[in-house]
């Protein structure tokens, strides 16, 4: 029953936390669907389409300038019909729409504003608009009337001009050489990032700077393959300056979203889901590598805060935390001189001020909104250096620290939160799956295993049909929208990465159905690659295939990772061709700028070799097996599947899964290890020793 009246647009029955943020406006909000381009049609009225998400600062800014502005509402109202859409739940008119903005204004951004025809056909792209005129920018008082204007008086020049988009937009997709990645492309793709590395404060260009944790992936990998030291550098120091930086929440953990600066000081603050996801892959593999302690600390407390602040009772993951509260960017986050000095004692207090650089002028750049005498916290010496050169051991230092910590902690607790996004998301959900059983599987944490098995329960429970096909938001108890291509290789992603630390075969089962149902429903026949949306999903005015690794991984990308393991695993060769034919559909892409495809290139290394498959015939809680597992999960072997094959088990799935196993026996009942090297099989060996020598 729909709770609307006069207060209301119709955003309020949708269950997305943004488009509710705008239900209370005066502009007449519809969201996506048949009413409003109806409406449209009806009217001959061109649409205007607001895209955001409701973590997002300057959709906040937009929406308190103009859309709770009668005056902009009105004009709005009058000669529109006003569509607003989550990106977060729509990334497929998201995409289609970025795209067209980045082709009109050579840059993207939200809040997204397309203005098109009622046939969804769009004629003019912006970003962040203001209500009046200012510094060359035109406000939305003087751009509507002009368009109302030119929609009266030359609406087929408009309507021409959106079909135009629209054909070039058609041909985006469509790549013209097809030719087989090599070793030149992981070269190049280190090149790159060597020239774009910063030297002086880490990570990769200038400002702003993102965590983009599968360059540094891919850069552990290359240092594998090449032992080039410095490719381990620069994942050494990117990662250890992200930690000491203020894009690191010192007091409540978990990283925000970006750098303003190139000092890692001043971040954007939101906190999102598929960031901490990734990051805490990224310093799991770090740790591995290095053994490095704040690597592994830098895991533990990212998975605190997610278990604290973001894990829903039925398990499921939250999707992210806004950067604003009481109207002001950081204000949760930020902190006076004095409010510290009354919270802690004096000795605790000089450790603070010194080692987080707390000042009485505030500690950071002018530029933001909060900048009145505010401090965050960010380290610019480590705090190994800062326990030599004040003479405290780092044991001492530590625990004091985490004392001050948590006094920080428990008074910032009694501030006004910033807005918490509780919609529960499949794709991202997976991503926070996968980067638990990572960390389970390299740190022997059961709870981390716990509660990854419990989300992916959910997910299965709630999300996924009987057919196959996965849903991709859940809110209040309802699931709902097609999912997309990221929502099945991120989910097929998190099972592979779950049954490694579970060996439980019904999770490679799930993975295997949902990628044949994946394969089935998206797969570009002609050209090769997945496209975004399903051949069962709603027609947009292109199909999209999205291959960029931005601040999240492509579904291609991770796709054709999960294609290569789930081939090793079944020894299923198609699987792998298909992961091949990934890699050549978007050659032409991923040769111009190598850089920007840093999981397909993981992905590319994981092919080119070596790799491993190593089969354990032996009880899984025994000792024998144990030790050989944590053996093989205490160093750095990244390009490795692991199958367990207990004897005494009268659950024949695993054999159905990977029939090469079949015949596969103890030697004299002692569990018994298995390794291929680059399709090469060596004798079996009851020897931890040896199977070391075979994979490292």
């Amino acid at each position: 029953m729909s709770s609307r009246d006069n207060k209301y647009n119709k955003l309020i029955d949708e269950k997305s936390p943004y488009l509710l943020q705008h239900s209370n406006n005066p502009v007449d909000w519809y969201p996506w669907g048949k009413e409003a381009f109806n409406k449209a049609k009806k009217e001959k009225k061109p649409i205007f389409l607001s895209i955001g998400y409701s973590t997002c600062h300057w959709c906040h800014v937009m929406a308190h300038e103009s859309f709770e502005d009668n005056e902009v509402a009105k004009l709005l109202n009058n000669n529109f019909v006003c569509i607003k859409v989550d990106r977060e739940e729509r990334p497929d008119i998201d995409k289609i729409y970025m795209n067209v903005c980045q082709m009109i204004t050579g840059r993207g951004g939200w809040p997204l504003t397309i203005i098109m025809t009622p046939d969804k056909e769009p004629f003019f792209a912006a970003t962040y608009i203001p209500k009046e005129t200012r510094y060359g920018i035109k406000g939305l008082l003087t751009l509507i009337p002009e368009i109302k204007n030119l929609w009266q008086n030359k609406s087929d020049i408009l309507i021409k001009s959106a079909k135009e988009i629209t054909t070039t937009l058609q041909k985006i997709s469509k790549s013209s050489i097809k030719q087989e990645l090599s070793n030149k492309n992981l070269d190049f793709t280190y090149e790159e990032l060597f020239n774009s590395y910063d030297e002086l404060f880490a990570g990769f260009g200038n400002r702003p700077k993102f965590p983009t944790p599968h360059n540094l992936l891919f850069l552990l990998r290359y240092f594998k393959r090449t032992g080039n030291n410095f490719s381990l550098k620069m994942v050494i120091n990117t990662l250890e300056k992200m930690k000491q930086g203020g894009i690191y929440d010192h007091i409540g953990f978990g990283f925000h979203r970006y750098s303003t600066d190139r000092e890692w000081i001043l971040p954007h603050f939101e906190k999102m889901l598929y960031d901490q996801a990734l990051l805490i892959i990224a310093y799991t593999e770090a740790y591995q590598a290095t053994k490095k302690p704040i690597f592994k600390k830098t895991v533990y407390e990212i998975i605190e805060y997610i278990l604290r602040d973001m894990t829903s009772e039925e398990g499921g993951f939250y999707s992210a935390e806004d950067a604003d509260s009481e109207g002001k960017e950081g204000k949760f986050y930020t902190w006076d001189y004095d409010e510290i000095r009354k919270i802690l004692n004096s000795e605790e207090f000089n450790i603070i001020e010194k080692l987080y650089n707390i000042k009485k002028e505030g500690n950071f750049s002018p530029e933001a909104e909060t900048k009145e005498n505010k401090n965050i916290f960010f380290q610019t010496i480590s705090t190994e250096d800062f326990s030599k050169f004040y003479h405290i051991s780092i044991k001492e230092l530590l625990d004091k620290l985490e004392k001050i910590r948590i006094k920080l902690f428990n008074a910032r607790k009694k501030r006004i939160h910033p807005e918490k996004d509780d919609k529960i998301l499949t794709d991202w959900n997976g991503l926070m799956i996968a980067a638990l059983s990572r960390a389970a599987l390299v740190f022997n944490e059961k709870i981390y295993a716990d509660r990854a098995e419990k989300a992916s329960n959910f997910i299965i429970k709630n999300m996924m049909k009987k057919n196959g096909e996965l849903l991709h938001r859940y809110r209040n108890k309802e699931a709902k929208i097609t999912g997309y291509a990221d929502d099945y290789a991120f989910i097929i992603f998190g099972l592979i990465e779950l049954y490694h630390v579970t060996f439980n075969n019904y999770y490679l089962k799930i993975s295997l159905d949902l990628n044949n149902y994946l394969i089935n429903h998206f797969w570009d026949i002609l050209n090769g690659g997945l496209y975004f949306t399903s051949d069962k999903a709603e027609k947009l005015i292109t199909r999209t295939k999205e291959v960029y690794d931005g601040a999240i991984p492509s579904a291609n990308s991770i796709t054709m990772y999960n294609l290569i393991r789930l081939a090793r695993i079944t020894g299923n060769i198609e699987f792998e061709e298909k992961a091949r034919q990934i890699g050549i559909s978007f050659f032409n892409e991923i040769s111009k700028i190598p850089s920007g495809y840093t999981q397909i290139m993981v992905n590319l290394d994981y092919l080119i070799g070596p790799s491993y498959e190593i089969v354990i015939v032996g009880d899984k809680d025994s000792k024998e097996t144990k030790k050989i597992l944590h053996s093989i999960n205490s160093f750095y072997i990244p390009n490795k599947v692991v199958i367990l094959k207990e004897p005494n088990s009268k659950d024949p799935l695993i054999e159905k899964i990977s029939p090469f196993i079949k015949d596969y026996s103890q030697i004299k009942n002692n569990a018994t290890i298995y390794v291929c090297r680059n399709n090469q099989c060596q004798f079996p060996t009851t020897s931890i020793d040896k199977m070391m020598e075979m994979i490292n």
